[in-house]
């Protein structure tokens, strides 16, 4: 049996990839107002990938940007499985393995729900690793 995505999924898929591209540059640009300067956006290893990739004084920020529209299904926070924080964990420490960094780490989220990028939501030390 042959699948095929049709026209308006097609679309749908541009459509949430660039809602996701907009929520991680206004994550950025919230952040670096906040005082964080951006050292890397969007770094990718075998393990994973990190949307923002940040320093706070001493501390390097790994930052996880989720982004959703309404609440269902536990809402944009509630979307960072304990799967999907592994995956920063390892892909964090292979970061500092591979610029070999001293830094303390830290994790966080940005949470952005609402048709409009409206609410956001910074959640810092969301979860510990490393």
């Amino acid at each position: 049996m042959k699948f095929s995505i049709t026209k308006n999924k097609k679309k749908r898929i541009k459509d949430n990839k660039n809602k996701g591209l907009e929520a991680e540059k206004l994550a950025c640009d919230y952040l670096q107002a906040a005082g964080l300067q951006l050292l890397e956006p969007n770094f990718f290893s075998r393990c994973g990938e990190i949307d923002l990739i940040m320093q706070e004084n001493d501390t390097l920020v790994f930052v996880e940007v989720r982004y959703r529209k309404n609440r269902n299904f536990g809402g944009a926070a509630a979307s960072v499985t304990f799967a999907k924080q592994q995956r920063i964990i390892k892909t964090a420490l292979y970061y500092q393995q591979q610029n070999r960094l001293q830094n303390t780490m830290r994790f966080d989220v940005i949470a952005i729900e609402g048709d409009n990028l409206a609410q956001i939501k910074w959640i810092k030390n969301a979860f510990f690793g490393g």
